[in-house]
């Protein structure tokens, strides 16, 4: 089967349930006079009474009114369900039935070179444009701007398919049509975008499905990534972990009080190497291993005390709001 309609196949089965997202607010000018501004992003339905993902930043401004097209040319106001900050998504909610949803793909799967399609409402004008791409690598990480916030994401796709502001929150599509991430920023370079793994957001999707709400999991440190240079500043044998550190001020202590962590007995200075098995690297962050977890997990830490390599439970607990 020829590559161009392998494309047009993979958009034919996905298109149905990707959505226009429409932002709009008042902006009182200098003169006081009150205009709209409107923007502009993309999501996908994932439940056919109207459950959609998106990125965060797209529906990240709270006076605003958000209004969802869907393929079919309808309108409907949309609510905000739930923001997951860590990985820069969110989930709305519209009023409807029996509507069309995607089929979620394993990004774990995916191999540098691939062929991906992002598909979205690009620049904020058009209804699902469509561009093709390789996945260029994984397991990257970017700063990515909201509202006047600055976030560390990880563990991203890199893609050479267009990812523009307007298909934010769109879906990065494999050429089975299945969804194996979500278009989230673009880099200040051509070529360039980044999409979260989908394997990433099927967690989040399920606790809304269950429980009406995203339930974060957290262990409760401060800490610095341990790498060859930091383990040379700081005269570390290893180079990998995560050192526990306070902030800079008094007020950012190295481990929150009744925490997960400070339960466990974990102390300012302590390097934590493993969590529930995993190795903690620059390729495998500690908030991101603690974000794969459940709240109540009871999760298995390796730690270095006192220079001395122990193991240590902790039960993993909620976020608070």
């Amino acid at each position: 089967m020829e590559e161009s309609s392998v494309v047009i196949d993979s958009v034919d089965k996905v298109a149905p349930a990707v959505v226009s997202i429409s932002t709009t607010r008042d902006v009182r000018d200098f003169f006081g006079q009150v205009f709209q501004q409107q923007g502009g992003g993309t999501g996908f339905i994932i439940t056919e009474d109207g459950m959609i993902v998106t990125n965060k930043h797209v529906v990240d401004d709270a006076s605003a009114t958000y209004t969802v097209f869907t393929a079919d040319g309808k309108d409907y106001e949309a609510k905000i369900l739930a923001k997951d900050p860590s990985m820069d998504l969110a989930i709305m909610k519209i009023e409807a039935t029996g509507l069309p949803v995607v089929d979620l793909g394993d990004s774990d799967a995916m191999k540098v070179g691939q062929s991906v399609i992002a598909i979205g409402n690009a620049l904020g004008e058009f209804k699902n444009s469509v561009t093709v791409g390789v996945i260029s690598a994984k397991e990257r990480q970017i700063e990515a701007f909201g509202t006047g916030i600055t976030e560390k994401l990880e563990g991203l796709l890199q893609t050479d398919a267009a990812i523009n502001p307007g298909n934010s929150g769109g879906p990065l599509v494999n050429i089975k049509g299945q969804v194996i991430g979500v278009n989230t920023a673009v880099a200040q370079a051509e070529n360039i975008g980044f999409a979260i793994p989908v394997n990433s957001v099927k967690n989040t999707i399920d606790q809304m499905k269950k429980f009406g709400k995203i339930k974060r999991p957290y262990l409760g440190v401060r800490y610095i990534p341990i790498t060859k240079e930091i383990a040379k500043l700081n005269n570390l044998k290893i180079e990998y972990g995560a050192l526990v550190v306070q902030g800079e001020n008094r007020a950012e202590v190295a481990v929150l009080p009744s925490s997960p962590a400070d339960k466990a007995g974990i102390k300012e200075n302590d390097i934590i190497l493993e969590i529930a098995g995993q190795r903690i690297d620059e390729n495998n962050s500690l908030a991101k291993i603690i974000a794969k977890q459940q709240v109540g997990d009871e999760v298995d830490l390796k730690i270095i005390h006192s220079g001395k390599e122990q193991t240590v439970k902790a039960i993993l607990e909620e976020v608070a709001e």
